[in-house]
């Protein structure tokens, strides 16, 4: 039969495998494998078969929208006409939309980094049936995030 198990990577991890040494599992049946972290990649513009929600585009074509319609309603009153006002209004909400975005999109992948994910490690023990319940006790005193069993 296989248990597996999640563990953060600290010093509990270390001391349930070495109770379950103690407890006479040699290191052949004892299987620790670490996982890769998630790199946050985020795209300028989200295509239609892989969206993650994070796209740095649609806040820059909504400050775009905004001011140049801004820039078309008072280029009545400015020097250089609505037509050239609207322009500049749509490129300089592009790019401070675009900024704001970028900045708020990197702030909260930092966080999410620094935060990291639950599980940092899976154990994955072989042993006979008999054993089984001694060995999830053991788990379960360790501050393991979570437990599976596979019987054969």
């Amino acid at each position: 039969m296989y248990i597996f198990a999640t563990f953060k990577y600290n010093m509990e991890m270390e001391l349930t495998l070495r109770e379950l040494e103690e407890l006479g599992l040699t290191k052949e049946h004892i299987l620790v494998v670490p996982l890769d972290k998630i790199k946050y990649q985020t795209k300028a513009i989200d295509s239609m078969h892989r969206s993650d929600g994070r796209s740095l585009i649609d806040l820059a074509a909504i400050f775009g929208i905004i001011f140049m319609l801004l820039g078309v309603i008072y280029g009545y009153i400015f020097y250089l006409g609505p037509i050239l006002w609207g322009l500049f209004g749509l490129v300089f909400g592009g790019v401070f939309g675009f900024l704001v975005d970028y900045y708020f999109t990197k702030k909260s992948e930092k966080a999410l980094r620094k935060r990291g994910s639950d599980a940092d490690i899976i154990v994955m023990i072989q042993c006979p049936k008999d054993r089984q319940e001694r060995i999830e006790d053991i788990l379960w005193n360790n501050m393991v995030l979570g437990v599976g069993i596979l019987e054969r």
